[in-house]
C-alpha cells in the first residue's frame, strides 16, 4: 500500500508598516473596542511619559508626523492591533515575520525579542536620532515609479543617490540630498519612469546620510535586554531570516544606512511555503505591496476591530 503523501502545513506571516503610515485618528476604535488594545496605549504613555496616546487619535498631525514621535505610534497602532487580534479571534502566532524599516522593530515585539516598552522607547530614540541626522545631513526621498533596481542603481552611480527601498516592481524609493533627489527624478524620467514623486519625510532615510544615528542607535541597543527570536524574522537588509540575539542586534545597525529589501524579503517568504501574509497595523501599504509581488499568497490586514474579524481564525 503505497504512502498516503502528505500536504505541507501552510505557514503564516505576520509583516509590520514603517513610517509613513501614520494617520490623526488610527486606533481609536481598538481603543475602544479592545480592552487588550487600551493597555498597550497606556503602557506607551507610562514607558515614554508623554501622551502618545492622545497624539495618535486626536493629533495634531504635523505633530504626529515628526520622525520622533512617528516611530512609536506606528509601532504601538500595531501592536495594539496584535492584541486586539488575540482577543477578537484568536489570532496568536505567525511562522514568521518581517517589517518594513521601524515596522522590523514592531516584527521583534512580535516575536518575544523585545518587551513593548523597552521596543517603543528604543524606536522613540531612534526617531530623535534620525531626526537629528536630518539636520546635520538634510536630505529627502523620492519614489521612481516604472523603473526596476538596476536602472535606478545606474541613475543613483551617476547622482550620488541611493537606493533606500525595494518595495515591489517598478517601485524603487531613492534617499539622498536635494540635489541628488532632483537630478536622479530627471533623469528617470528621460529613461523611462513613469512617475518620480517627492516623499513627505524629513530625512534621508536608509542612506549614508544616516550614519550620524549609528552610534547612538547602538548605544540605546546595548541599554536593552533581547530575547532569542521565537520565530525567524526576515531582515530588511539580508531579505534573509535571522534567528539569534547577535544577528538582530548587527541588523538593526544595518537597516540604519542600507536599502529595504522588501520585495526580496516578500519573495523569499513565499520560497519557504508561506502562504497566508498578514499586515498588522495602520494602513495598507504592504498588502498593496504584496499583492503586486507575488499572486501566490492570501493577503490579509488587521487595522481595526472590523478587520481583525473579517480575517478571522487562520
Amino acid at each position: 500500500m503505497a504512502e498516503q503523501e502528505t500536504k505541507p502545513i501552510p505557514k503564516i506571516a505576520f509583516v509590520f508598516p514603517g513610517q509613513g503610515s501614520q494617520v490623526v485618528g488610527m486606533g481609536l476604535e481598538l481603543y475602544q473596542n479592545s480592552r487588550q488594545a487600551r493597555q498597550v496605549f497606556e503602557e506607551a504613555d507610562e514607558a515614554l511619559q508623554f501622551p502618545l496616546t492622545r497624539l495618535c487619535l486626536e493629533g495634531p498631525e504635523d505633530e504626529l508626523r515628526e520622525t520622533i514621535n512617528a516611530q512609536p505610534a506606528v509601532m504601538t497602532v500595531s501592536i495594539a492591533c496584535l492584541r486586539a487580534a488575540a482577543e477578537l479571534n484568536g489570532v496568536t502566532k505567525a511562522d514568521i515575520a518581517a517589517g518594513h524599516s521601524l515596522g522590523e522593530y514592531t516584527a521583534l515585539v512580535a516575536a518575544n525579542v523585545l518587551e513593548f516598552a523597552d521596543a517603543v522607547r528604543l524606536v522613540r530614540e531612534r526617531g530623535r536620532l534620525m531626526q537629528e541626522a536630518g539636520k546635520i545631513k538634510p536630505g529627502g526621498m523620492a519614489a521612481i515609479i516604472g523603473l526596476d533596481e538596476t536602472p535606478v542603481s545606474e541613475i543613483c552611480l551617476e547622482t550620488g543617490a541611493q537606493i533606500a527601498n525595494i518595495n515591489c516592481p517598478g517601485q524603487v524609493v531613492i534617499s539622498g540630498t536635494r540635489e541628488a533627489l532632483a537630478r536622479s527624478m530627471d533623469l528617470a524620467q528621460v529613461r523611462g519612469a513613469v512617475g518620480a514623486v517627492p516623499l513627505e519625510v524629513s530625512c534621508a532615510f536608509h542612506s549614508k546620510l544616516m550614519e550620524p544615528t549609528v552610534e547612538g542607535v547602538a548605544e540605546a541597543i546595548s541599554r536593552v535586554n533581547f530575547r532569542t527570536p521565537e520565530i525567524p524574522i526576515v531582515a530588511n537588509s539580508t531579505a534573509k531570516a535571522i534567528t539569534t540575539v547577535d544577528e538582530v542586534k548587527e541588523e538593526l545597525i544595518q537597516q540604519l544606512c542600507h536599502c529595504v529589501l522588501w520585495q526580496p524579503s516578500v519573495e523569499y517568504m513565499v520560497q519557504v511555503g508561506v502562504s497566508a501574509l498578514i499586515e498588522v497595523g495602520p494602513g495598507v501599504v504592504l498588502s498593496k505591496l504584496i499583492k503586486r509581488i507575488s499572486n501566490k499568497v492570501q493577503v490579509f490586514n488587521m487595522g481595526d476591530p472590523e478587520s481583525i474579524k473579517a480575517t478571522g481564525p487562520l
